[in-house]
């Protein structure tokens, strides 16, 4: 994407799906060998054009139109084509609207198409239960993974005395905040050349923060808290998939939210909305000295100007293992096409190594074959982008699937403010429980 991968959906999906029907997208779904494709992310709307002419040419008659919308016009625009008849044959998803949709009927089951096809599902490294429906159909192939890492000024770094080793060796407790806290408090430097772990600290007047502000752009925290607590063993629902609770209350998700917020209060992290540019933007000005950051911004990192940036892998807990959310888009079928065999053809052709590797070359999105993620790795290397911390998280079993849910849409809508309440001050810890209560209604709602 980029924006965050799931709270981007909530502006386009809670729309009343009646009013939309007068803003119905002109996709020509019955065109017949011609197969409508749509996504938001203009840059995998780039990359996969460059496997339609192989398409094209094993599948002779076929042909393949690519559609990109902005994230904030696309679901509106995709839920108006359900309504009015135009949707597209095939489109990118997000896995929060994989429930609203198929409880609507608007998404096609693929399993007696990967039977026909003999198409093998192991092919892909994360993502394949997070298109499960809760009747056990396979709704979606993954088209892509995400994940996070911490991103930091490697001038900064060195100049407070710390080596590459260290960043990527940090551990992590709520308490004090482990190798993580006394290096975010050391990279913090005041006005006057004080660090955040020396006497005479000035926080109200701090020239570079050890780290970039911890508030929820999302409630799931993918490129903020989420890894800290998932270190700690902490996990979103009670259960990998279609939870019935998200697990606000934990301990572990409570003390690892206090502590990030806490480091805004002690002068180490900017406040909420203290910074309005992008987390690029703010490492790039050389006043944040870490960002974690989502795997989909490496190479924007990689590239800033005028500053050497260092990728390290996220924190360990206290047994010494990561855990790094991965959510997953995916491809769907529009259950309302004409062209559902041609649709298919399509999006298996986009799960093949041979187009993902033609498409992800340039590493601005990471490909869900692993041999065809490798090979990015291998290529982006030779330009002096290294991506193996990511390499890492799958080879050493870091990741995990981020849950399909519920009303995920709604959720959003409800939680988000609450987090955002909590980081801005006007709401204290309790707000734990009422986000709980209120999640554990939406989860369960029919």
């Amino acid at each position: 994407m980029k924006l965050h991968r799931t709270a981007a959906l909530a502006a386009g999906i809670t729309l009343v799906a009646s009013a939309l029907a007068a803003c119905s997208s002109s996709s020509d779904s019955g065109g017949g060998h011609t197969v409508n494709w749509w996504t938001w992310d203009d840059k995998q709307a780039a990359a996969y054009k460059s496997c339609i002419a192989p398409f094209e040419k094993a599948n002779p008659g076929t042909t393949v139109k690519i559609t990109q919308y902005n994230v904030v016009d696309y679901f509106t625009k995709l839920t108006a084509g359900f309504v009015g008849g135009g949707a597209p044959d095939a489109f990118q998803n997000s896995v929060p609207g994989l429930d609203s949709y198929a409880k609507q009927h608007q998404l096609e089951p693929m399993d007696s198409y990967i039977k026909q096809n003999n198409f093998t599902m192991s092919r892909y490294s994360v993502g394949v239960s997070a298109w499960q429906y809760t009747d056990g159909k396979q709704y979606g192939l993954p088209l892509d993974w995400a994940s996070s890492a911490i991103y930091y000024n490697k001038d900064l770094l060195a100049k407070a005395g710390y080596t590459e080793a260290d960043v990527a060796n940090l551990t992590f407790n709520p308490q004090d905040g482990g190798t993580f806290g006394k290096m975010v408090a050391h990279l913090t430097v005041d006005s006057h050349g004080v660090r955040g772990d020396q006497p005479g600290f000035d926080k109200n007047h701090v020239s570079v923060y050890g780290l970039i502000s911890q508030e929820s752009k999302d409630y799931i925290g993918q490129t903020t808290w989420n890894a800290f607590a998932s270190a700690l063993g902490w996990r979103l629902g009670d259960k990998p998939n279609w939870p019935t609770q998200f697990n606000y209350t934990d301990p572990r998700f409570v003390q690892t939210v206090e502590y990030m917020k806490s480091l805004s209060d002690k002068g180490f992290a900017p406040k909420l909305n203290q910074f309005t540019t992008s987390d690029v933007e703010q490492l790039g000005s050389k006043h944040i000295a870490m960002a974690t950051g989502g795997s989909w911004e490496a190479t924007t990192f990689a590239k800033l100007p005028g500053i050497k940036v260092g990728i390290a892998p996220t924190v360990k807990g206290p047994d010494g293992k990561r855990a790094v959310l991965s959510n997953p888009n995916g491809n769907n079928i529009w259950a309302g096409s004409k062209n559902k065999d041609a649709a298919w053809k399509w999006i298996s052709f986009m799960g093949t190594e041979q187009c993902q590797t033609l498409a992800s070359a340039t590493g601005t999105f990471f490909p869900s074959i692993p041999a065809s993620f490798n090979a990015m790795v291998t290529t982006l290397k030779k330009q002096g982008i290294d991506l193996s911390v990511f390499q890492g998280q799958m080879a050493d079993g870091d990741l995990y699937t981020a849950p399909a849910y519920a009303n995920g849409l709604a959720i959003s809508d409800e939680i988000q403010p609450m987090f955002e309440a909590y980081f801005g001050g006007s709401k204290g810890p309790d707000v734990f429980a009422q986000m709980a209560a209120k999640a554990k209604d939406l989860l369960n709602k029919g």
